[in-house]
């Protein structure tokens, strides 16, 4: 049981929509900033044991059926991430679709003075751009998901790796910036 989504509930603060047989683990949080619990919404038979987080300028998680998400791994949206059905994001995986403060320096530090004085700001330029990961992904320990990037069916993150462009379907990347490293056999598909 997830004390931290119950406690959330009983004091009527948005958390999220689970499906059926949808599970928050132990290290599981929801930080619904937006407000509304349906902009975050868990499939049917996902295992949720890491961080989501939207930001109230905007920001949607949809995580399609019988998912996993790790521990320490955080998705963090100000645009719109869409998970696919049985994708497997590992341990301390970092998914992320804006830039998360403003790149200029005036614009940053007004930003952490609001959220410090009063909480994260409405309005506020974060260079959102969706994330997109398709159906059977595997995501590897430690990988880092950048804004804008659409991963395809099958596709595998190599540990550590960060992915800043597409990955094509039914291959591994691997590295720093993540690059194909081969298609997978039909077998491993």
């Amino acid at each position: 049981m997830n004390v931290d989504y119950w406690m959330r509930r009983l004091l009527g603060r948005a958390t999220c929509k689970l499906a059926s047989g949808a599970r928050l683990l132990k290290y599981a949080r929801i930080r619904n900033i937006r407000g509304r619990s349906e902009y975050i919404s868990i499939g049917m038979k996902t295992l949720v044991d890491g961080e989501l987080l939207i930001f109230p300028s905007g920001g949607q998680i949809e995580i399609g059926k019988w998912c996993y998400v790790g521990e320490n791994t955080r998705i963090w949206s100000a645009a719109s991430i869409r998970i696919g059905d049985r994708v497997l994001i590992s341990h301390d995986v970092n998914i992320m679709d804006s830039l998360t403060h403003p790149l200029n320096s005036r614009a940053r530090h007004e930003q952490f003075r609001a959220i410090v004085d009063s909480g994260h700001p409405v309005e506020v330029e974060l260079d959102e751009r969706p994330i997109v990961i398709a159906d059977d992904v595997w995501i590897a320990a430690g990988a880092i998901i950048l804004r804008g990037v659409t991963i395809g069916e099958g596709a595998v993150i190599g540990a550590g790796s960060i992915v800043s462009a597409d990955v094509p379907s039914f291959c591994v990347v691997a590295g720093n910036p993540a690059r194909v490293v081969r298609e997978l056999t039909e077998d491993e598909r």
